[in-house]
């Protein structure tokens, strides 16, 4: 009876211990973690946008060069070129994949896309964040839609080369792309 209530009491003083630690370490580091949360976004718009910056001036520029838009609940990045980018998240074929995708002032046709997060198959379709890979999405035309084609045989304004041994990756992000765009487009131009 004795032994079961020390073992009662150390358990209920350890996770004491330990619950008061962790809330403290994470009181200490929530706002350097929402800080580099902030970097990494604005670092991300940055870069789809085509704005140069260096790591320590990423916030002045951010805020020099970019207006933020929100329509509907919907957030969207402008530069003073007209080229307008916005975030992406869905799923995959294995899970979420998150990224950001900028669209020249034409409303037309895809400038950058940047995958920020993905739990694609290492090697096959976790390819889709390869920036040899993203490259193939420049200047591609958004509407009526994107279409991926088997690797190698993109031809038309609007095809991209899906990624061989990847096909549900490679539909996945096809059918989040198309649907994500479609959708912030009808925000932007407010049909």
């Amino acid at each position: 009876m004795k032994s079961a209530l020390r073992i009662l009491i150390f358990v209920v003083a350890m996770g004491t211990i330990s619950g008061g630690l962790l809330f403290g370490i994470n009181s200490l580091t929530a706002t350097m973690i929402a800080r580099n949360e902030e970097l990494k976004l604005k670092s991300a718009v940055l870069d789809v946008l085509e704005i140069p910056y260096r790591p320590e001036n990423v916030l002045e520029l951010f805020d020099e060069n970019v207006k933020i838009l929100e329509k509907g609940d919907s957030v969207f990045y402008a530069s003073v070129d007209g080229t307008t980018a916005f975030k992406f998240k869905g799923p995959g074929l294995w899970g979420t994949i998150e990224g950001i995708l900028s669209i020249n002032s034409d409303l037309k046709t895809i400038r950058v896309l940047r995958i920020l997060h993905q739990e694609e198959t290492p090697g096959l379709g976790g390819r889709i964040a390869e920036f040899e890979y993203l490259k193939g999405f420049r200047n591609k035309e958004i509407i009526p839609r994107i279409s991926f084609v088997p690797s190698g045989k993109a031809k038309a304004n609007n095809e991209v080369d899906a990624i061989t041994g990847a096909t549900g990756s490679s539909k996945a992000l096809e059918k989040l792309l198309n649907e994500t765009i479609q959708k912030k487009l009808s925000l932007l131009i407010g049909k």
